[in-house]
C-alpha cells in the first residue's frame, strides 16, 4: 500500500534586490502607460520624492509628496512619452532601503534615473535626461572624421576650417549663445555647447583662460579634493594633487580652453544687454580691444561665478586711514607686508585664507571675526562626507564620478540635513581637540543652525564657513590674534577701532566681507527691472540664517529656466559647474533646435536678492 505524503509548503525565496527593483520598474511604466497619475503615485511613499533634472520638466525641480508628483503628471505626462524603464547593473540593499539605476527613454530624449525602495515602495526617485534623440554628441561612432581623403572641391584642413570659424562666429555669424564669465563654471558649459553642436562665444574681462585664479592670493589652492573637481570630458590625470595649486589650476583650464576648441574670447567686457521679445534675442554690448561689437545671441547665461560682486563695505572713516585697504578679491598676497600689522575684517574661507597667508609672510596679523563660523578640518570632511563618493577608495569601487555625481543628485536636499547630521556629529567628536583650543582663543563656532555642517551652509547660504587646511591651528595657537563678537565702530588714520572699543594698529586693512547675490550682475548688466523680475539667485529657502523661506527645494534659479527668457546663471564649485552644465547644455541645445521644452514648476519670486 502506497502513501501519499503531500510535501511542507515552502514560503518562496525573498525577492533580491534587482527582482524588487525590476517589479517596480514594470508597475511604473505601466502606470505612466495608462496615463493615470493615481495610479502611479500610489507607487510612491506618501511623502515620497521625485527629483527631475529636465527629462518630465524641462526644469530642474523636486517633487515631494503624492499630491506633488500628480500635479507635475496631470501637466507633463501627455507630451513625454516614457518608456523603456530598464534596471541597469544590479540593485543593492542596505538598512532596510533597495536602491537600483535604471535607463529610460521619453519621445525627445532618453534618460538615466536612480530609484529607492523601502516596503516595495518609492521613497526617492532621480530621473535625469542625458541626450536628445536625433541631436547626440559626436562622440565614438558618430565622431567627425577631421581629415577629408580623396578629390573634393574643399580642400582645407582641420587649421583653415578653425580659423574661418572662429574669424566668422560674432563677426559675419552670430552665436547662439554667449557665455558671460570665463572661469571653470563658463568653460565647463563651453565644452558641452561645443559637442552639442551649439555656435557658442565665452567672455572674459582677463586675457587669458585662468587669470580668475591667476591673479588671486598667491598662496591660494583649492579646499575641494581633485577626484571632487574633475572637468567635462578630460579629467585631470591620475597624479594630479589632492588640492590643486591656483596656477596649475590657471594652466589647465587655459589647455582645456585650447584643447576643446572653445571659443574663448579673452580681454572682452560685457558692457550691456536688452532682450527682444519679438525677436527672441538679445543685443549685447561687448568691449573687445578697445573695439565696441554687438552680439545678438538666442541665449544669455551669466556664469559669473556663484558669488556676485564684492560686497565692498562702507565703514565711518575710510577716507582717513592712511595705509593699504583693499576687498578681499584684490588680495595679491602677503610678501609686500613683511614686518608690518593688518587687520581681516571676516572669519570664512578668505579670511582664513588670507591670514595664514599673511603670518607666512612674517606679518603681524589680527582676525576680526563678527559672527560665528563653521570649520571643518580638511581631512575629516573628506573621510566622513566626501570619501564614500570622491576618493581613491570609491573609484576602487567602480563609483565613476559620473556615478558619484548622479548619486548626490538623487538625494533630495530636503532628505539632506539628516544624513549630513551624523556626520557633523562625529567630526565635533573626532575633533574635538581642536574645537576646544579655538573656542578657548575666543573663536565662536557653528554648525549650522540645525548642526547639519558645511554643505547645507553652502547650499542654504553659501558662506559661514571655512575648510581648515591650516589656518585654524594659527587662530588656536596665538599665531593669528582674534577679536571676535564685535564689528567695526570705525576705520581710524592708523587702524580700526571695534564696536567694544578696541583700537587695532593696521598698516594693512583687508576686508573679507564676501560677495553679494548674482542677481547683481543681471542688475549690472542687463537693469535692475530684469534683476527683480529674476529674483534671488541661490539658496533653497530652508528658513535659516540668510536663506529665507518659503521652502523651495532647489537652488533658486540655477542651470534652469529664469523668469526673463533667454537668460540662465550657471556657477558653483568645479563638481556643480561640471554636474549641471550637462542639463544646462541640452536645455539651450533643444530650443536652438526647435525641440518644444514645456517648463514646469517655474518658481514664483520671493525676495529680490
Amino acid at each position: 500500500m502506497t502513501t501519499h505524503i503531500d510535501p511542507v509548503p515552502q514560503n518562496p525565496p525573498p525577492a533580491t534586490p534587482s527582482r524588487q527593483v525590476t517589479a517596480w520598474l514594470d508597475r511604473f511604466g505601466e502606470a505612466l502607460d495608462s496615463r493615470s497619475s493615481g495610479a502611479v503615485v500610489r507607487l510612491f511613499e506618501h511623502g515620497g520624492f521625485w527629483r527631475d533634472l529636465i527629462s518630465f520638466t524641462w526644469n530642474i525641480t523636486t517633487l515631494e509628496g503624492r499630491p506633488a508628483i500628480a500635479d507635475m503628471l496631470a501637466a507633463q505626462l501627455g507630451g513625454v512619452n516614457p518608456s523603456g524603464w530598464t534596471l541597469e547593473g544590479e540593485a543593492s540593499e542596505a538598512d532596510g532601503v533597495v536602491d537600483g539605476w535604471f535607463t529610460f527613454e521619453t519621445g525627445v530624449s532618453r534618460g538615466r534615473g536612480h530609484v529607492r525602495l523601502r516596503g516595495g515602495l518609492c521613497w526617492t526617485l532621480l530621473t535625469t535626461m542625458t541626450e536628445l534623440k536625433g541631436f547626440e554628441e559626436r562622440t565614438n561612432g558618430r565622431r567627425e572624421r577631421g581629415a577629408q581623403h580623396g578629390l573634393g572641391e574643399d580642400r582645407r584642413n582641420w587649421l583653415d576650417r578653425k580659423t574661418q570659424s572662429e574669424a566668422e562666429l560674432g563677426h559675419t555669424v552670430q552665436p547662439h549663445c554667449v557665455i558671460v564669465g570665463g572661469g571653470q563654471g563658463g568653460v565647463a558649459l563651453g565644452a558641452r555647447m561645443r559637442r552639442l553642436g551649439v555656435p557658442t562665444i565665452i567672455l572674459d574681462k582677463f586675457e587669458r583662460p585662468g587669470d580668475s585664479w591667476r591673479n588671486r592670493y598667491h598662496s591660494l589652492c583649492l579646499h575641494d579634493p581633485v577626484w571632487y573637481d574633475h572637468l567635462p570630458y578630460m579629467p585631470f590625470p591620475d597624479d594630479w594633487p589632492v588640492f590643486a595649486p591656483k596656477d596649475k589650476l590657471a594652466d589647465w583650464l587655459e589647455m582645456y580652453v585650447r584643447v576643446m576648441e572653445l571659443n574663448y574670447w579673452g580681454g572682452s567686457e560685457a558692457k550691456s544687454a536688452v532682450y527682444d521679445p519679438e525677436k527672441g534675442e538679445w543685443t549685447l554690448s561687448v568691449l573687445r580691444g578697445g573695439q565696441e561689437i554687438t552680439l545678438r545671441p538666442k541665449q544669455l547665461v551669466l556664469a559669473t561665478g556663484m558669488s556676485g560682486l564684492p560686497n565692498k563695505p562702507s565703514f565711518d572713516g575710510m577716507e582717513d586711514f592712511q595705509g593699504t585697504q583693499v576687498h578681499s578679491s584684490a588680495f595679491r598676497g602677503g610678501e609686500a607686508w613683511r614686518g608690518k600689522r593688518a587687520v581681516v575684517i571676516g572669519a570664512n574661507n578668505s579670511a582664513h585664507d588670507i591670514c595664514a597667508d599673511l603670518h607666512q609672510h612674517g606679518v603681524d596679523v589680527t582676525m576680526v571675526q563678527r559672527s560665528s563660523t563653521h570649520i571643518s578640518r580638511s581631512d575629516t570632511l573628506m573621510e566622513l562626507v566626501l570619501g564614500g563618493l570622491y576618493s581613491e577608495e570609491a573609484l576602487a569601487q567602480g563609483i565613476s564620478t559620473e556615478k558619484a555625481d548622479l548619486t548626490f543628485a538623487s538625494i533630495p536636499y530636503q532628505v539632506l540635513p539628516s544624513m549630513h547630521i551624523p556626520a557633523f556629529q562625529e567630526m565635533e567628536r573626532r575633533d574635538a581637540d581642536l574645537y576646544d583650543r579655538l573656542r578657548a582663543a575666543g573663536f565662536m563656532l557653528d554648525f549650522g543652525d540645525d548642526g547639519s555642517g558645511l554643505f547645507m551652509k553652502y547650499l542654504r547660504r553659501g558662506s559661514g564657513y571655512y575648510i581648515d587646511v591650516g589656518a585654524s591651528e594659527l587662530i588656536a595657537g596665538g599665531q593669528v590674534k582674534l577679536n571676535s563678537g564685535v564689528g567695526v565702530a570705525r576705520v581710524l588714520p592708523g587702524g580700526v577701532r571695534l564696536s567694544d572699543g578696541t583700537e587695532l594698529s593696521a598698516d594693512l586693512i583687508v576686508y573679507a566681507t564676501g560677495y553679494g547675490n548674482m542677481n547683481g550682475w543681471a542688475a549690472k548688466l542687463i537693469s535692475q527691472e530684469v534683476a527683480g523680475k529674476v529674483g534671488k539667485i541661490w539658496g533653497l529657502g530652508s528658513g535659516t540664517t540668510k536663506d529665507p523661506g518659503p521652502w523651495e527645494g532647489e537652488l533658486r534659479n540655477m542651470w534652469k529656466p529664469t523668469r526673463q527668457e533667454g537668460l540662465w546663471f550657471h556657477g558653483g564649485n568645479l563638481h556643480q559647474s561640471r554636474h549641471y552644465s550637462q542639463f544646462l547644455g541640452l536645455q539651450i541645445k533643444a530650443r536652438m533646435e526647435g525641440v518644444a521644452t514645456p517648463v514646469y514648476g517655474l518658481p514664483e519670486v520671493h525676495h529680490l536678492s
